[in-house]
């Protein structure tokens, strides 16, 4: 770990690494997290009857369009040219809840956590915001990221 915190200047000020000296390289992320609820909202997901439509496909289109404004919510991450966003999501009756994956991929100077991280908060938060008139008290939970491969601090897995 670096002892450096890369995103302050001399004098302690916010400011966006310069990465214009690194090498593009294909770097990849892959991020998770859950929405928990209850087994009968989990059932009305299943059967197709929430009232706001079909929650998985506009949870993943969402995740999917949030990973590429990440630069727009993240005030220091560089804007990517993402080259693969995958987001997916699956029930799972053992939560019961939805769990969703983003794969995030670029060519490029930096990685693409960031990507993922965000194609995974904004389709958990769409999930919320389908499923809510079904169910107030369903749960962001865990997100994290899994793995990452490619740049200088090379590969890292955490689960």
């Amino acid at each position: 770990m670096p002892n450096k915190l890369t995103h302050l200047d001399e004098q302690g000020r916010a400011r966006m690494v310069d990465v214009g000296h690194k090498p593009d390289t294909e770097r990849i992320a892959v991020a998770r997290g859950e929405v928990h609820m209850k087994k009968e909202t989990l059932d009305l997901i299943r059967a197709g009857q929430i009232k706001k439509g079909d929650v998985l496909t506009i949870a993943q289109i969402a995740g999917i369009t949030a990973s590429k404004r990440t630069s727009d919510l993240i005030p220091l991450c560089h804007p990517l040219p993402l080259t693969r966003v995958d987001v997916d999501l699956a029930l799972d009756d053992s939560l019961p809840g939805v769990v969703i994956t983003a794969t995030a991929k670029v060519t490029g100077k930096t990685g693409v956590e960031m990507e993922a991280l965000t194609a995974v908060s904004v389709a958990a938060l769409t999930v919320y915001d389908m499923a809510k008139a079904a169910e107030k008290t369903m749960r962001i939970q865990n997100i994290r990221l899994l793995e990452k491969h490619g740049g200088q601090s090379g590969d890292v897995v955490n689960e």
